[in-house]
């Protein structure tokens, strides 16, 4: 099985996830199976049926945290020095050199990705423009638009 990069944040924010599946939703659904169960007959039971699903998604979705835990590589941006390349997790000041605009982005994991944030996923068309490229470089990435050309103003490991 091959590694799964991630941030320290975000590997932080999936065992959080992991801890509140385990600890505060399975025990609740396991309560409402209990509840369901309780009123008779399951054949036509709607909230068994319910409890049930619920529960098959909770379980689910802790077999799949742990899973991309056990195989990931947990890359602090702080202590990466790739004498200033953009690699994995790096923080990236770019500018757009057909409007000007400015724009931040840090090159995260699949699970971290917000673009809201300013959170591009490694796999992103724009992260892989951008990845071993330094600042003063341009990097051009194929938009639906078009080809958009953007200059690395600033390169961080924050």
């Amino acid at each position: 099985m091959s590694t799964i990069p991630i941030t320290k944040r975000g590997a932080e924010k999936l065992k959080d996830e992991l801890h509140r599946l385990k600890t505060v939703d399975r025990p609740s659904v396991i309560q409402a199976i209990a509840e369901a169960r309780a009123q008779g007959d399951l054949s036509e039971n709607a909230e068994y049926e319910a409890a049930k699903d619920r529960q098959g998604f909770i379980e689910g979705r802790i077999q799949e945290i742990e899973g991309k835990l056990s195989a990931a590589q947990i890359i602090d941006p702080a202590s990466v020095d790739a004498g200033g390349r953009v690699v994995f997790g790096t923080t990236v000041e770019l500018e757009d050199e057909s409007t000007g605009d400015a724009v931040t982005y840090q090159i995260v994991g699949e699970d971290e990705a917000d673009l809201k944030l300013g959170l591009i996923n490694i796999s992103s068309p724009i992260a892989r423009a951008l990845i071993g490229k330094e600042e003063g470089d341009v990097a051009e990435v194929q938009a639906p638009g078009g080809i958009r050309r953007y200059e690395i103003v600033g390169v961080s490991y924050i």
